[in-house]
């Protein structure tokens, strides 16, 4: 993905800062906006939620239209990847966000029984402001989900989108403003640093981020200051792990598609192509084959200068290259006999570039895939049973078996980094739980509340033969306490 804020952009000098008084009014009106909104029943909210996908998916090819020509597309790229899982991620809140965020009542099973009396429940609160912080790569599917599952847990929500996405995100704003949604609930920003800036300095209760590990680090120094809490979705540099009785030229095929798909600029695109010796050589000539029908994509000065260092670094320890860089028109390059400690194995670089690693056994795939600092998602090909093993053994927030990247746009599963790829969740229904607070609320029933007399010797080996009976080994050791804890308390 695509850093939301990149290093090298400069704040426009045209954004102009609200005078103090007239940005604390903006917020107290969006803060009285948003416990009004926060107050409305789920189901009413989500109504809103529908009338705008139906809004939306009337006129797919204006929001096509919408989204930055810059990218590596074709129009129905972009509606089966923006668009499409857009809304079939709305009609799943608008399933199961009422039952997902309804209040959960904990019953007797598994209360302390010194705690009888005590009803309790969990509710899930909305933090208030959510900012989201999207991409460019995803202008509309990525941080629009994020944008209705804050929505519908009862936030008002900032969207800063990235480079490029501004007209895409008025577009969805408008078809929930014109569905009943307040506009004072929901803020469309510029798609500049500045932006960025001055919507993390206005208080968000929590801030979502998707975009580069650096640019992530850098937002999350700043909310550490403020102790605010964030989802953040960074780099991936994903492997492919080919095991032996893999389908070789469906390998071949799925590796073309992901260096293709947005022209090798996905947070999920292949970097790493790990197999045996055997399984890569004949693997090899399938890849090339298929990768002849991928189109040149133009890639970025910065990215085509980041690329070339890699690639000197990889070829001057004993690397060899297939394909030759060309920025403007940039054709997929093949990195053969790659090793996991060099730099362009672990590079978060938006470019059609592939890595392919040769592993002695199968048991060192783990120990091959884990050089990477990583772990975003990570697919395996290969006969399903060996695939599920190898899968519990991978640190990765998602592991497909016998694909890649399509699968991730179900909208009933949480899509999360772990390590250098961030935390926390987006989509399903953890992204939606993450854009609410747990509270407990405990009511205590009994009339007398024994805790509330101090104690004194007598209690301590009353407590001592509570926790016998409740803890011991074997039902005769808890059977004796108990009875030691029914003569205790008749002298108490």
């Amino acid at each position: 993905m695509i850093a939301a804020v990149a290093n090298t952009e400069k704040p426009s000098s045209d954004v102009s800062i609200n005078a103090p008084s007239t940005a604390s009014r903006a917020i107290l009106q969006r803060q009285h906006a948003q416990q009004q909104w926060a107050a409305t029943p789920v189901r009413q909210r989500l109504a809103i939620l529908k009338r705008a996908r139906h809004r939306m998916a009337a006129e797919p090819q204006r929001f096509a239209d919408a989204i930055s020509p810059a990218l590596a597309r074709t129009p129905a790229d972009t509606l089966a990847t923006e668009l499409m899982p857009l809304l079939d991620a709305c009609r799943f809140l608008e399933r199961n966000a009422d039952a997902l965020l309804r209040p959960r009542l904990l019953g007797d099973q598994g209360r302390p029984f010194w705690l009888r009396g005590v009803t309790a429940e969990v509710r899930r609160d909305p933090f208030g402001h959510i900012l989201v912080i999207g991409p460019t790569n995803f202008p509309l599917f990525l941080p629009g989900v994020q944008v209705m599952q804050a929505l519908a847990a009862g936030n008002s929500v900032t969207w800063k989108p990235g480079t490029g996405g501004a007209p895409v995100a008025h577009l969805f704003a408008d078809a929930l403003f014109a569905s009943g949604l307040l506009p004072s609930l929901l803020t469309i920003t510029a798609d500049t640093v500045a932006a960025s800036e001055l919507a993390l300095a206005q208080a968000p209760n929590k801030v979502i981020f998707t975009g580069s590990a650096q640019a992530g680090k850098d937002v999350l120094a700043l909310l550490a200051l403020s102790t605010t809490p964030a989802v953040v979705e960074l780099s991936g540099a994903d492997a492919v792990i080919v095991l032996p009785g893999a389908d070789l030229p469906r390998v071949a095929r799925a590796l073309a598609f992901g260096l293709r798909l947005n022209g090798g600029a996905v947070c999920m695109s292949p970097r790493r192509l790990l197999a045996l010796g055997d399984t890569m050589t004949a693997l090899l000539p399938l890849l090339e084959r298929e990768l002849e029908a991928v189109p040149a994509v133009a890639i970025p000065g910065g990215t085509a200068a980041r690329l070339r260092t890699l690639l000197d670094q990889a070829v001057a320890t004993g690397a060899r290259l297939r394909g030759d860089l060309n920025p403007a028109a940039q054709r997929p390059i093949l990195v053969t006999s790659a090793l996991p400690t060099m730099p362009i194995t672990h590079a978060d670089i938006f470019a059609p570039v592939l890595s392919l690693m040769t592993v002695s056994t199968v048991p060192k795939f783990p120990d091959v895939y884990a050089e990477c600092p990583y772990a975003l998602t990570a697919a395996i090909f290969g006969p399903e049973q060996a695939s599920l093993d190898l899968a519990g053994q991978l640190r990765a927030g998602t592991v497909l078996i016998n694909d890649l990247i399509a699968p991730t746009a179900d909208p009933r599963i949480p899509f999360t980094g772990r390590d250098a790829s961030g935390f926390g969740a987006t989509r399903g229904p953890e992204g939606l739980l993450e854009m609410t607070a747990p509270k407990a609320v405990l009511i205590q029933r009994s009339r007398k509340p024994r805790h509330y007399d101090p104690t004194g010797p007598p209690h301590a080996p009353f407590f001592a033969a509570a926790i016998r009976a409740t803890h011991g080994a074997t039902w005769l050791q808890r059977l004796s306490a108990l009875r030691h804890v029914a003569k205790i308390a008749m002298k108490l």
